[in-house]
């Protein structure tokens, strides 16, 4: 299904908030361990507005940090020889 940009960042801003609650923390605990200002935080979760160095700090804070990074994969080799290469530039 596809989303527009505005839905998806605020199902991402929904997630963060209930990640939030889920580890008991006040926005305010939260944008304190994440480093970023208040205001920050709750336009992240209520706007669903962020850059990404804001979104970077609450995955770390929430402890989300490998979920962020496997965020834009690779996609499927389509030959051996795509295949290949692909495992050829990882072992670098």
């Amino acid at each position: 299904m596809l989303h527009t940009p505005t839905e998806l960042a605020m199902t991402i801003g929904a997630a963060i908030r209930a990640r939030r609650k889920a580890m008991g923390w006040t926005q305010v605990e939260s944008a304190r361990r994440a480093g970023v200002a208040h205001r920050t935080w709750r336009r992240m979760e209520t706007e669903g507005r962020a850059s990404i160095d804001d979104l970077v700090r609450a995955a770390l804070a929430l402890r989300c940090e490998d979920t962020l990074a496997a965020l834009f994969p690779l996609p499927a080799a389509t030959s051996i020889d795509a295949l290949l290469r692909q495992q050829a530039g990882t072992a670098r």
